[in-house]
């Protein structure tokens, strides 16, 4: 059924991160689209915007050009083990299989310039399969995907809006949406379905108070529009939800600057100590789970150290190139020059300086257990002081393979999807099970498949 036959859009998509890619997909499908964004400012202000742009694809073609074996079974069982058991199966199996088609159609489909991620790897990934674009960072992605969105005929989009709520027909399928405007005025449009794109609760503290305490008082670094309007809205309809105390945390923003220090800083040979001068765990396990153990360490706060060879290689982040030009970075030559600059405990760094360098000789076993160090650092540091932050949540609608939002007795709600943050991901509960990409893979893969679903739905 096309929009103009039944007065309205084939499809509404809440939210301008991933949802842009779901409205792209849907329109190529020659559905009729709607986006409502509630920011006018959403190609600087939400996750994906804010993203480092990695997008998980195993078996993708640039994996095969670089001699890199993957499949998504072996990317389904990193989940798995990342998550200790705790992922979703279902999902976990869905996005998998969708992530190689996914980073292939947004470089032929939706024109983004993609590659594969190949001078490290993320904490968690047994091989080398997140793929990025140039400048590694989310603004390129949203930037090339709103202009996509502006010249295509068959999307039209609503800014600033905000999708206030779902209504369903006697048949509980989807029958229209209500749209707020910033003056308190609402709408009635029709619609055949809807996709919750609207990312997580992050942006609402009662509700990071209620399910993830750990992580409360941290500062939070995502979309201030993450409200959990999804849940709302879907719990109304009978939404089943799971995973709530789940989230990604990082431990690497820059203090004075607010801009993500990479963690391929800590991947390439850096370290993490705190007001103690001393390092506390293994950094490689992940910078998500490290946000909750650094926010409680003393002061809730510590130092990031490198030296000049890491920092030469992390200028290709353009997250990192912020963080240069926010002049925040101390430049130190030997460990006494660098206990100077950072008022750290000069004995206690000294010693956990060369204990590190040891270790990541083969030396001696690092006493946290870390075995991933690329090469021991130099006398010639560079450091930058370092506060957790709560990037956004991992729990929301529990969807079905088609991203379809289900029920409590895993029925799906006829023409309600849910993707990104909306939906319950694949990071099992906490912040542990974070793997890199689990915030885009979502957003977009669930998006795409979710216009794919509802095309056969209403050709049918």
């Amino acid at each position: 059924m096309s929009g103009t036959e039944f007065d309205g859009p084939d499809l509404v998509v809440a939210g301008a991160g991933g949802g842009l890619a779901g409205a792209l997909r849907a329109a190529e499908h020659g559905l009729s689209v709607l986006v409502v964004e509630a920011s006018e400012h959403y190609r600087r202000g939400n996750n994906t915007s804010m993203s480092t742009a990695m997008f998980p694809g195993a078996g993708s073609r640039w994996q095969a050009e670089a001699g890199v074996e993957d499949s998504p079974e072996l990317f389904a069982s990193d989940m798995a083990a990342k998550t200790r058991g705790q992922v979703d199966a279902r999902l976990a199996r869905t996005l998998s299989e969708v992530s190689a088609p996914l980073v292939e159609w947004l470089n032929d489909g939706v024109g983004l310039p993609i590659s594969l991620v190949t001078d490290f790897n993320y904490p968690g990934h047994s091989v080398t399969r997140c793929h990025t674009v140039p400048g590694r960072h989310g603004n390129t992605v949203i930037d090339h995907l709103a202009r996509r969105v502006a010249e295509h005929p068959n999307i039209d989009m609503l800014v600033p809006a905000r999708l206030a709520d779902v209504l369903t027909g006697p048949d509980g399928a989807v029958r229209a949406v209500v749209v707020r405007m910033p003056d308190g005025a609402e709408e009635e449009i029709p619609t055949r379905g809807v996709l919750l794109a609207t990312n997580g609760y992050g942006a609402d503290r009662e509700l990071v108070a209620e399910h993830l305490p750990e992580i409360a008082k941290a500062l939070y670094q995502g979309g201030e529009h993450s409200r959990g309007d999804a849940l709302r809205i879907g719990e109304k309809l009978g939404a089943a939800t799971g995973y709530l105390d789940a989230y990604q945390g990082h431990a690497g923003v820059a203090a004075g600057a607010a801009t993500l220090v990479s963690w391929a800083t800590i991947v390439m040979g850096g370290i993490l100590v705190d007001l103690t001068g001393r390092r506390f765990g293994d950094e490689t396990r992940g910078y998500s789970e490290y946000a909750a153990e650094l926010a409680a360490r003393p002061g809730s706060t510590g130092w990031i150290v490198i030296d000049e060879t890491v920092h030469e290689r992390c200028l290709a982040f353009q997250d990192y190139l912020d963080v240069v030009e926010s002049g925040v970075l101390v430049r130190a030559e030997g460990a006494a020059a660098l206990a100077e600059a950072t008022g750290l405990p000069a004995e206690a760094l000294a010693a956990e300086l060369r204990a590190s360098a040891s270790a990541a000789r083969g030396e001696t076993a690092d006493p946290h257990g870390r075995t991933r160090w690329d090469h021991p650092l130099d006398s010639r540091y560079v450091a930058v002081r370092v506060v957790p932050a709560l990037f956004h949540t991992q729990g929301g609608l529990i969807v079905d393979e088609h991203a379809a939002v289900v029920d409590t007795e895993d029925r799906p709600i006829r023409g309600l999807y849910a993707s990104g943050g909306a939906a319950a991901g694949v990071s099992g509960h906490g912040a542990a099970g974070y793997l890199a990409g689990n915030g885009l893979l979502p957003a977009f893969g669930l998006a795409y498949l979710a216009a794919d679903d509802l095309a056969r739905r209403l050709a049918g």
